[in-house]
């Protein structure tokens, strides 16, 4: 029978994690700010994406 593992987040990984949604919004925030595009993965394929749209 197969087991099942229950994953735990450290409180260190819940830090890195809070920082880098941190770090995303403030992305987004320069970019709105400066009209540039974001540059992201999606399906494998780079795309540009206008950050006026998010």
């Amino acid at each position: 029978m197969g087991e099942h593992k229950t994953t735990t987040t450290t409180p260190t990984q819940k830090k890195i994690i809070e920082a880098m949604d941190k770090v995303s919004e403030k992305l987004i925030e320069f970019k709105k700010k400066n009209n540039s595009d974001l540059v992201v993965m999606q399906d494998g394929k780079i795309v540009r994406i206008k950050a006026s749209s998010l």
